[in-house]
Order: structure tokens, then sequence, then C-alpha cells
């Protein structure tokens, strides 16, 4: 039996259809919600709306942006002749803050998985094609996971970029920075060894 009104019922179950929120936790953010001042929740709920109303996709590199297109593609200091390929925005923020790319991005949207059903054509493999066949794109950095559906995107898109004569390059993988042996599963230690470099 539930004992809560229907309006904080239909809250929490709103709530728990967010990805990584239980039940306890909705029922926690519903409780917050509930006893945050009118104002606040009246802020969060117009930050919500305004960005389903403001937010789409960049029309060359599928990233979030309130415009045609992105803050990245619009910005002349970026080296527009390396483009890195990732899996979905918060992908190119993780690559953003490391600070370690100053090329241009594209963003696949997903990655290949016959097992759900996506294939080549559900994914934006052909705007990258259709993005190199424009030219001036000397290299794709292909960053996709490791993860079985992230290697075979990657093995896919190598087949796919071969014959276009860009510079194909696959981001490195093994063991973190600070990674105690130990503690580094098989898969990643057998990727490390594979990719080992001269020191």
């Amino acid at each position: 039996m539930n004992y809560y009104p229907s309006a904080i019922q239909n809250l929490i179950k709103r709530l728990g259809r967010l990805p990584g929120i239980g039940e306890k936790s909705a029922e926690r953010l519903a409780m917050h919600i509930l006893r945050s001042p009118r104002n606040e929740a009246e802020q969060l709920a117009r930050a919500i709306l305004d960005m389903k109303d403001n937010i789409r996709l960049c029309a060359i590199c599928f990233g979030l942006s309130e415009g045609e297109t992105c803050s990245l593609c619009a910005d002349s200091r970026r080296n527009p002749g390396i483009v890195c390929v990732v899996e979905q925005p918060a992908d190119m923020i993780s690559m953003e803050r490391s600070g370690a790319f100053f090329g241009r991005y594209h963003i696949l949207q997903g990655v290949l998985s016959p097992l759900d059903g996506i294939g080549p054509d559900n994914i934006r493999i052909r705007e990258l094609m259709s993005r190199i066949e424009s030219g001036g794109i000397g290299e794709v950095v292909i960053a996709t996971s490791t993860s079985v559906e992230g290697e075979a995107t990657a093995a896919y898109l190598h087949d796919m970029l071969q014959s276009t004569g860009v510079k194909i390059t696959r981001i490195a993988s093994g063991v973190p920075m600070g990674g105690d042996l130990k503690y580094v599963d098989q898969a990643t230690l057998k990727k490390a060894m594979d990719t080992r470099h001269e020191f």
C-alpha cells in the first residue's frame, strides 16, 4: 500500500524513470523538491522545459547545441583536418575535459549492436562519410569504447574509411594512470600488452 498522496506518487514514478535513479532515490528527490521553496521547484521545471525547447543536434558533428552549429564546430581555432569520432555527446565532453584534443568531433549517437537491431543506418556513419567526401579531413581518430559494441563499431569504421585515403587512428587503451596491475581486468591487460610502444 502506498501512503503518499497521488501527486507525490506521480513525481516519484517520473523521477524513477531517470537512468540510475531507483525507487528510494526517486523518493528522496521527491521529498527534497517538496521541502524546497516553490521558486526552486519552478526554476527546476523551467530549466527542464528550456532544455527540451532549445537543445538540438549540431548540423555538422551531431553534438548538443543551442543553434544550427555547436560552439566547437564554430571555433575557428580548432583544427578542421582532424575529426575525433565518439559514441555520445558525453564522450565528447570527457575528451574536451582532458584538454588533449583540438580538432573537430563527429558523434555517432550510438554504436553498432545487431542484437538490439542497431545497424550502420541507425547511427551517424553515413554523415561521417559525407563529411570526409567533402574534403579537408586528413585524419579520423576513432574513440569508441572498448566494449564489444564499441570495438565492432571501430572495426566497421576502419573498413569503411580505408578507401577514403584519410589517416585512421584509434585512441590507445589499457592500464589507467595510477592503476595497480592486480586490480586491472584481464581484457584490459591484454589490450595494454597488445598496444605497447617503445619507451
